[in-house]
């Protein structure tokens, strides 16, 4: 038996990296499955389509969009997914489940780097002297700490998490400008309306999301896709941050790397001149 494209991630989370590129009949199968995981497992294909409203074809064209050979290849994924849910859950306290979500949320993502895009980011900010970071709400968090980290290296990083002044520093950019766009949806207009600029004014960008089509990607020249399912009345969990952080990590570790003497004669210094601050 071949191995699956998509062997190794969880079929809930193939599903909602394309969620946003779903028909409508496509929506159908989505929530079908979500609501009935257990049941899908010892469906046939026939019965999987009565249940769901949707013709054969399509369900079969819905799996294959997602990288799946098939039903069988689709159904035997999902059964190691929700036997080990099974098992997690077992007498979880919320201490534990916050554990277990953010373990799994790193494993997710580490299991979908793309390591060009991943090697195409870390060049495009070592050559560049004109690196700015967008982001809103608690993405923009995660920005900080990419501004802080590269900052630390000597880099010339600027993070901007207002939506007006990003409209006007996108302006100013040019082909020598990378741009590191952080959204969890993808959908946030402030970020799509300036990454366009952004573009426009020919920088490259690199950006950081949960959905592999979405608004926003359309504009990508690099995509890092994290992993971790958020309800609308959860948004800005810690979780979703993780992920987004865990992608900053390899990316400035990466451009460390780039240039490892430097980088640590510069840390060094910064160290030293930070101490001064301490008693």
């Amino acid at each position: 038996m071949k191995t699956s494209p998509v062997a190794g991630i969880r079929p809930s989370i193939i599903m909602e990296q394309h969620k946003h590129s779903f028909t409508k009949s496509e929506h159908k199968i989505y929530n079908y499955i979500e609501e009935n995981q257990a049941k899908v497992i010892y469906h046939s294909l026939t019965e999987f389509s009565e249940a769901s409203g949707v013709a054969e074809a399509t369900v079969l064209r819905f799996l294959r969009k997602l990288g799946y050979k098939g039903f069988q290849d689709f159904k035997f994924l999902l059964a190691q997914e929700v036997a080990a849910e099974s098992v997690e859950d077992q007498g979880d306290t919320y201490v534990e489940r916050i554990r277990n979500n953010m373990i799994r949320a790193l494993e997710d993502t580490y299991d979908m780097v793309d390591l060009d895009a991943l090697e195409g980011s870390i060049g495009a900010i070592h050559g560049s002297d004109d690196v700015v970071i967008f982001g809103i709400g608690s993405s923009g968090i995660a920005g900080l700490d990419m501004q802080h980290r590269l900052m630390r290296i000597g880099k010339n990083t600027q993070v901007v998490t207002d939506s007006h002044f990003q409209v006007m520093r996108a302006t100013s950019l040019d082909a020598g400008s990378v741009v590191v766009a952080i959204s969890l949806s993808g959908g946030t207009k402030d970020i799509v309306d300036t990454v366009r600029i952004a573009k426009e004014r020919g920088a490259a960008i690199i950006v950081i999301t949960n959905y592999v089509k979405s608004p926003l990607t359309k504009y990508a020249d690099y995509i890092l896709l994290t992993s971790a399912k958020e309800s609308p009345l959860n948004s800005g969990s810690l979780v979703s941050k993780v992920t987004q952080l865990y992608l900053i990590d390899l990316i400035c570790t990466g451009v460390t790397m780039k240039n490892i003497e430097s980088a640590e004669s510069i840390k060094r210094e910064v160290s030293e001149n930070i101490s001064d601050k301490l008693y």
